[in-house]
C-alpha cells in the first residue's frame, strides 16, 4: 500500500506506507538528505526516522528553517546532558529546551558548585561525544515504565513531569549512554553538531516557581559549521558593546535602586529628556490622527479586572493589591489601561455619528515579574505604555486598523527601524479554552487583520497561539542594526471587552449596538522601546532626540568666558548640551564627549574668540572646520528638525 506525499512545490509523490523522512529526502536529492535535520508532517515536526503511514503534506527541514534550528538546538541540549552525566554522576535533570538562539538545561548537581570556569571542561566533553555520531533513538513507553526508570535513577524532577502526562503519550530518547524523557523531535545523530560553545551559567527555579528549588541553568549554542559560530560570537561581542544596561549607565539615562525595588527604573534627567521627546513626537502624531488624550489612575478596584476578565485569566499573582483604610474595598495596581478606557467610553451616551472614539494615554502599569526574568528596561515591573483604544463601528474596523498601521510605520521610519516583519498572532486551535468570545467573532477579527495588513503591503507571517485572550493581533517584529529581532508595536482587534463592559452606541436604525475595540501601542512600552533604540543605534541617537546635542569645549581656562557666551546663546535657541570648563586638556574633553555620544563638539580657542567662531567636531567623524556661531545654529536647526 502506498501513501501520497505532497511536497512544498505542490507536486505529489507516492511512497510505500511507512516511508521515513530521510528516505523522502534522499529520493529528492542526495544533497538534501545530507543536510536534512527533521521533517514537518502536516504541520508537526518529527524525526527523519519516523515512519509516515498516511497521506500527508511534508517539508524537509534544514538549518535554514526555524524548525530545523529548533530541532538542532534541542538535540544539543541532550548532548550537553549526556556530557554532564559523564562528568557529574548522579546529576538530576529538569527541562532542556531550545530557545530563540541556542538552548539551555536546568540541572540539579546535588550541591556541587558549577560556574563559568567549569564550562570549558563540559564543552570539551560535548565535543568528544558529538564525534561519536550517536543516533537519537526514539522509543514509546508506558507511564508505569517511565516512572520505574526514573525512580530507579532517582530523578524526582522527571518523575514530577511524568506524573503530569497521560499514559500512552510518553516517549524516551537515547543517544550514547544517555536516556531522557522527551517528546522530540531530534536530529539524526550527534555528528551534525560541529561547532559548540557554552555561554553562561545562571540560576532558575524549578518550573519557574520561586517556592521550588533553585537549579543551575547552563546556556549554550551550536552550529553545523565553525564559521557560523565565529560569526555568532562576533555578534555577541557587538551586542555587549550595545547593551542598553551598560550604555544607560554611561550616558546617565536611567538607574535601578534596591531600596526602590527590583524592576522599577528610575529615569535620570538625561533619560527623562529622551523619554519626553519620544512622548512629544507621538503626541503630535496622535493629535493629527484624531486621538483624544486621557489620564487614568495607577490603581483600580478588583471588580474592574473581574469584569474585564483579566483577573480570571492572569490569576491573582499578576495583580498586586493596595492596602486601603476601608477593609471592604479591594484595590489593585493597574496592570493594563484598557478597562479604565472602557469606563471612560461609558461616561456618556454615544451615537454612531460619534464613532470612532480614539482615547490615548501614556499610562504607567505594573506587573509582577519573577526576579530572575527582570532584564534592564526590556523586562521590568513598572512601565509606561503608549496606549490607545479605538471604539468604532464594525464597518469601521478595517479602515481604523489601516490607519493604525500607518501610525506604527511612521514611528518606525522616523526612528530608523526599517527592517521588520508583521506577525499575525492567532488563536491556538487546539486550546480554544484559553480565549473568550465566540468563534464567529474571532474568525472575523482574524480576517480583518490580515486584510488590513495586505492593503498596506506588509510582509506578514501567521503564528498560532500568540493571540491575546480577548482577540487576535498584529505584532511588529523589528530587526535592529545587528540583526536581532524585537517585538515592539502591537495592534489588537477586540470584540470581547465591549461585551463584558456592556458598551453601546445608538445606530442609524435607532437601536443599540456594540462597538468594536482596537488596542494599539506603536512603541509597546517606553521602557522597552528605549532599550531597543539604545541597542539599535549604540547610544548614538538621532540629533532631534539626543539628550545632549552639543558640548562646548574651551581649549583652556583663558577661553571659558567666551565658551560660556557660546553656550548661553545655544540655550536661548533651545539647543541642548553642556559646557565642559574643567581644568583638563582639550584631548581629554573630546574623548569624554565622544564617550557620551554627544553629536556635536564646539571647540573654542584664541582663533575662535578673535573671529567670533566655533570649531566644529562631529561625533565619530572628526573636525568639520570653523564657522560663525550664527551659521552653526542655522544649519543645526535644519538638521535637528523633529519628524512630524
Amino acid at each position: 500500500m502506498n501513501v501520497k506525499i505532497s511536497l512544498p512545490d505542490g507536486s505529489v509523490r507516492e511512497y510505500p506506507q511507512g516511508v521515513k523522512g530521510i528516505e523522502i529526502a534522499s529520493s529528492i536529492s542526495e544533497g538534501l538528505a545530507r543536510v536534512a535535520l527533521a521533517i514537518e508532517v502536516d504541520g508537526e515536526i518529527r524525526d527523519l526516522a519516523r515512519p509516515i503511514d498516511n497521506d500527508a503534506s511534508i517539508k524537509i527541514l534544514t538549518w535554514n528553517d526555524k524548525g530545523g534550528k529548533s530541532t538542532f538546538w534541542h538535540s544539543s541540549a541532550h548532548l550537553m546532558a549526556e556530557a554532564l552525566e559523564a562528568l557529574y554522576p548522579g546529576v538530576k535533570f529538569g527541562a532542556g529546551p531550545a530557545i530563540e538562539n541556542g538552548f539551555y538545561y536546568d540541572v540539579d548537581l546535588g550541591g556541587r558548585a558549577f560556574g563559568e570556569d567549569d564550562l570549558a571542561a563540559l564543552e570539551a566533553k560535548m565535543k568528544e561525544f558529538a564525534k561519536k555520531d550517536s543516533t537519537f533513538d526514539r522509543s514509546s513507553v508506558s507511564k508505569a515504565e517511565a516512572l520505574k526508570y526514573f525512580t530507579e535513577k532517582g530523578d524526582e524532577y522527571k518523575i514530577e513531569l511524568i506524573n503530569d502526562l497521560q499514559d500512552g503519550t510518553i516517549t524516551f530518547y537515547k543517544q550514547g549512554n544517555f536516556t531522557d524523557l522527551c517528546r522530540g523531535p531530534h536530529i539524526p545523530n550527534t555528528g551534525f553538531l560541529k561547532a559548540i560553545k557554552l555561554l553562561n551559567v545562571a540560576g532558575a527555579y524549578w518550573r519557574n516557581n520561586q517556592n521550588n528549588k533553585m537549579l543551575t541553568r547552563i546556556y549554550g549554542i551550536t552550529f553545523p559549521k565553525a564559521k557560523e559560530l565565529e560569526e555568532y560570537l562576533h555578534l555577541l561581542e557587538e551586542a555587549k558593546k550595545r547593551d542598553h544596561r551598560k550604555l544607560g549607565k554611561e550616558l546617565e539615562l536611567f538607574a535601578f535602586s534596591e531600596r526602590v525595588g527590583m524592576g522599577l527604573p528610575l529615569w535620570l534627567p538625561k533619560g527623562t529628556l529622551l523619554r519626553e521627546r519620544l512622548e512629544q513626537f507621538l503626541r503630535r502624531a496622535q493629535v493629527k490622527a484624531g486621538y483624544d488624550p486621557v489620564v487614568t489612575p495607577h490603581i483600580g478596584s478588583k471588580q474592574l479586572y473581574v469584569t474585564s476578565g483579566h483577573y480570571e485569566k492572569y490569576g491573582k499573582d499578576s495583580f498586586q493589591p493596595i492596602r486601603t483604610p476601608d477593609e471592604g474595598e479591594e484595590f489593585l495596581l493597574k496592570p493594563m489601561n484598557c478597562p479604565h478606557h472602557c469606563e471612560i467610553y461609558r461616561t456618556k451616551p454615544r451615537s454612531y455619528r460619534d464613532l470612532p472614539v480614539r482615547l490615548a494615554e501614556f499610562g504607567t502599569v505594573y506587573r509582577y515579574e519573577m526576579s530572575g526574568e527582570l532584564h534592564g528596561l526590556t523586562r521590568v515591573r513598572g512601565f509606561t505604555q503608549d496606549d490607545a483604544h479605538i471604539f468604532c463601528r464594525p464597518d469601521q474596523v478595517k479602515e481604523e486598523f489601516v490607519k493604525v498601521i500607518d501610525l506604527v510605520l511612521h514611528v518606525f521610519n522616523s526612528l530608523g527601524f526599517e527592517n521588520f516583519t508583521a506577525q499575525v498572532s492567532l488563536r491556538d486551535p487546539e486550546n480554544k479554552a484559553k480565549y473568550i468570545g465566540d468563534d464567529e467573532l474571532w474568525d472575523r477579527a482574524e480576517r480583518e487583520i490580515q486584510e488590513a495588513a495586505d492593503e498596506r503591503g506588509l510582509k506578514t507571517v501567521a503564528v498560532q497561539g500568540e493571540a491575546a485572550f480577548y482577540g487576535p493581533k498584529l505584532d511588529f517584529m523589528v530587526k535592529d542594526a545587528i540583526g536581532r529581532s524585537w517585538q515592539l508595536g502591537t495592534i489588537q482587534v477586540d470584540y470581547q471587552l465591549p461585551n463584558r463592559f456592556e458598551l453601546e452606541y445608538v445606530g442609524s436604525d435607532n437601536q443599540k449596538h456594540r462597538p468594536v475595540m482596537i488596542h494599539r501601542a506603536p512603541f509597546g512600552s517606553l521602557e522597552r522601546f528605549v532599550a531597543v533604540l539604545i541597542e539599535h543605534c549604540a547610544g548614538k541617537f538621532p540629533l532631534w532626540l539626543s539628550p545632549d546635542q552639543i558640548a562646548v569645549l574651551p581649549i583652556s581656562e583663558r577661553f571659558n568666558d567666551y565658551a560660556k557666551i557660546v553656550y548661553d546663546k545655544l540655550k536661548e535657541q533651545d539647543i541642548r548640551g553642556l559646557l565642559d570648563d574643567r581644568d583638563e586638556k582639550i584631548g581629554r574633553k573630546i574623548r569624554d564627549a565622544e564617550t557620551k555620544k554627544i553629536p556635536y563638539m564646539l571647540i573654542v580657542g584664541e582663533k575662535e574668540v578673535a573671529e567670533n567662531k566655533v570649531a566644529i567636531r562631529r561625533q565619530g567623524q572628526g573636525d568639520q572646520g570653523s564657522v560663525l556661531l550664527e551659521e552653526f545654529v542655522n544649519s543645526f536647526k535644519l538638521e535637528c528638525a523633529a519628524p512630524v
